[in-house]
């Protein structure tokens, strides 16, 4: 008899939370007060950083929100984008009365075929993959813009919001969400991000440990930084820590950070696997 442990199983991974907000929209019509978006992000379905149990269960939250849209904000898969036929199987169970929306995560774009193969299983289901494009599910008066990845090289919101009359609101799905300093350029009425996992270890009173691991780089000596685990790693992620999940006003823009579905090692404490359901009023 062969005793096989998953590396899944060495990953603590917490419940899975869904969090209920209301978001107020400048100039949103009267008609569209009320609606409802569920955001998924961050999946890294590849059967190690994703329990089955978890995507079951924000699949069936999903639902019984009785979203109008389904937004998913990226990072579908980890390194290799193979698992994503697998995760479409049981994406397509998702409900939505006007469509489920996708952009891409940075590691959606790992390997030389993946946007191509994760674009293609997606939209085989049905799901709408927006790569700095506009989409409009609820008509020309509240679009919806996917950008490219920050880290992809074909970031350029310019060209995509410079489309949208100024005065009709908007909202942004744009996987990073540093990318809110440079959209503060543009008017965004509500940018979904994810790619932080929320910081997966939040120390209660101070906040995501990478952010303390971040301002900890600083007063440690170069030679002793290479011993010290993801401390070079967590300075990579993200340059806006005080980002990596909740609502946030930034300038005269809204960000909204999922904290993720997926889960790296050690794990998360403090920081669980997150289901939105956001009401626009």
């Amino acid at each position: 008899m062969t005793l096989t442990i998953s590396w899944m199983n060495w990953i603590f991974s917490e419940p899975l939370k869904v969090e209920k907000v209301t978001v107020a929209i400048a100039d949103l019509p009267t008609s569209l007060r009320g609606t409802k978006l569920v955001q998924l992000s961050d999946l890294h379905y590849d059967r190690q950083q994703l329990r089955e149990n978890i995507l079951a269960d924000a699949i069936e939250a999903a639902n019984q929100a009785e979203p109008d849209l389904v937004v998913l904000t990226g990072d579908y898969v980890t390194n290799s984008p193979t698992p994503i036929y697998l995760l479409a199987r049981r994406l397509k169970y998702l409900e939505s009365r006007h469509g489920i929306y996708a952009i891409l995560g940075n590691h959606d774009l790992a390997w030389r075929h993946s946007k191509a193969t994760i674009t293609q299983a997606l939209t085989k289901i049905g799901v709408k993959v927006l790569w700095n494009a506009i989409a409009y599910p609820f008509g020309a008066q509240l679009p919806l813009v996917g950008l490219a990845d920050f880290w992809s090289g074909d970031f350029n919101p310019g060209p995509v919001l410079n489309q949208i009359d100024p005065k009709t609101p908007r909202i942004v799905l744009s996987h990073n969400p540093d990318t809110a300093e440079i959209l503060q350029r543009w008017r965004v009425d509500l940018q979904l991000s994810g790619h932080t996992h929320g910081g997966q270890i939040v120390i209660p009173g101070i906040g995501p440990a990478p952010a303390l691991l971040k301002t900890l780089r600083k007063y440690i000596p170069k030679s002793v930084q290479p011993w010290i685990p993801y401390l070079k790693v967590c300075s990579k992620v993200t340059k806006h820590w005080e980002w990596s999940e909740g609502l946030h006003s930034i300038g005269r823009n809204q960000l909204y950070t999922n904290r993720g579905l997926g889960t790296y090692w050690p794990g998360r404490l403090f920081c669980p696997p997150e289901v939105t359901v956001i009401t626009l009023n």
